[in-house]
Parts: structure tokens; sequence; C-alpha cells
């Protein structure tokens, strides 16, 4: 974990390596520190991330990801609002924390993947000091759960067009599918967004075989799990929401005793 917006001692090069203490940001330095949570689970909950929401004396979050550790935060002060919020969020937590409160941002994942970190940093701006911790991300958690798809290089796409235009989404698409990654889907679906899934499978298939293997997984680890391996000519045919997380396979990944595999190249 790092430690941003302090300033360097005498004679320390900028960038120079520093030494943290778990879930301290170096020292108990950092005044906001973004904590990833993980895919829900509290099994799936780092003991760094644990450890800062205990020290904190306000959590800031969006609802349904305090919802996730409520019974963590019974004591504390909670701030809490909805979606297309997390402007106001990091705004009150660098308030806050410039009033001298300890404050920990919760992002489900990890809060670099698609999270509130680098948000928080830009706030911040070198008001106070800020350290992230890092979650346990859905990429990973879904992979899990379908078996070893991510063995080889994989890219990590968002279908949200909410703050990055379709367009750009399709050229990161196809360069992905013309490069042969396996191909992570996030924010696959939602009810405003109901053909996107559909126009990225198309950008797929110019690159990629119907029978091409697609994991399907919604809500990894959070107690309610479900997994479909299908391909990508039939993935349509499978529920996918905002819940969901979807793995493309590349030219070698294959389906064998129910498990997703990517071959990472070994000679067996």
């Amino acid at each position: 974990m790092r430690t941003f917006g302090h300033s360097r001692q005498p004679g320390q090069i900028a960038g120079a390596e520093t030494k943290n203490g778990p879930g301290d940001g170096g020292g108990g330095r950092a005044a906001v520190t973004v904590v990833g949570l993980g895919p829900g689970n509290e099994n799936c909950l780092t003991p760094e991330a644990l450890q800062a929401v205990r020290q904190a004396d306000v959590v800031v979050g969006y609802k349904t990801y305090i919802n996730l550790i409520a019974h963590l935060v019974a004591d504390k002060e909670v701030i809490s609002n909805g979606m297309r919020a997390e402007i106001q969020r990091a705004r009150k937590a660098v308030e806050l924390a410039a009033g001298g409160r300890k404050v920990a941002v919760v992002s489900s994942g990890d809060p670099g993947v698609y999270g509130m970190a680098g948000l928080v940093l830009e706030v911040a701006a070198g008001k106070v000091p800020v350290a992230v911790v890092p979650g346990l991300t859905a990429a990973t958690a879904a992979a899990a759960s379908l078996g070893a798809p991510l063995m080889h290089d994989f890219a990590v796409i968002s279908l949200s067009d909410l703050l990055t235009p379709w367009e750009t989404i399709v050229k990161r698409l196809e360069a992905a599918a013309g490069a042969d990654f396996v191909i992570v889907l996030y924010n696959p679906k939602s009810k405003g967004r109901q053909r996107h899934l559909a126009g990225a499978r198309q950008v797929i298939l110019r690159h990629r075989r119907p029978d091409t293997p697609v994991g399907i997984v919604r809500s990894a680890r959070r107690g309610e799990e479900t997994r479909v391996i299908t391909t990508l000519s039939n993935m349509l045919e499978h529920r996918v929401d905002m819940l969901s997380t979807v793995i493309i396979g590349n030219s070698q990944t294959v389906v064998e005793n129910g498990y997703m595999i990517t071959p990472r190249g070994y000679k067996l």
C-alpha cells in the first residue's frame, strides 16, 4: 500500500521506496484510506481492509457497499448516498479528513479498478494524505469460480458508457479481441443499457470463433453466486446484469471437466 500527499523528508527522493505498515498508510499518516471490500463475502475481505475500516472515525461509501459491511460500521459515523454521487463522496471525505477525522472511503472489489481511489486522490490534491488498500476484484473472483480462464494475458473492459464514449469502448474491444486477449467485461448490462453486450459480442465475433468459451458469474462470492459456462454464440441466452462479470476466452481457452481453462503454455 502507498501513501500519497505527505511532504518528503529532507534528502528523500520523489518516488523513492518507503516502508508502510499494514493498513496504516505509512506510520499512520493517512487521513483518508480508500478501502477495497472485495466482492462482498467477508471471507474475501483482507485483514488490511478490515483494519482500515475498524480504525476509521467515519466511513463513506455508496449505500449498497455500506450495506455489505453494516455489522462492521454500526458504531461509526456513516455517510452514504446513491449512484453517480462519487464526486460528492470524495469531496466530503477530504473535507472531513481536513477537519481532523480519520476517514475510510469504501469501494467494492479493488478501489483502483473502476473504484474511488483515483477520484479521491484527484480531489485530495495534496490537501490531506491518502492511502489505498487493495481488494479482490470481480475479475479474479469470477475467474476462480469458473476455473482458470485468466492464466494468460487478459484485458478488462467496462461496457458502461456513462463516463466513456461508446465509440471508445468499441475501439478497445476491437483491439483486445484482435490481439487475442482473454476479455473480462465489467458492467455488461443494465436497465438503461440493454444492447451494449450484444454490440460487444458482435465486435468480438469478428475475431473469435462462435464456439469460444464464455463464463458468466453473477454475484460472485456474495452468497447467491451463479455461474454459467457457455459459448460466444449462445452467451446472450443467459441472464446478465450489473451484478454479472463476463469472461470471454481467447483462441486457446478450453472447457474441461466443467472448468474454463486458458493454457499458460506449459508442455504436459
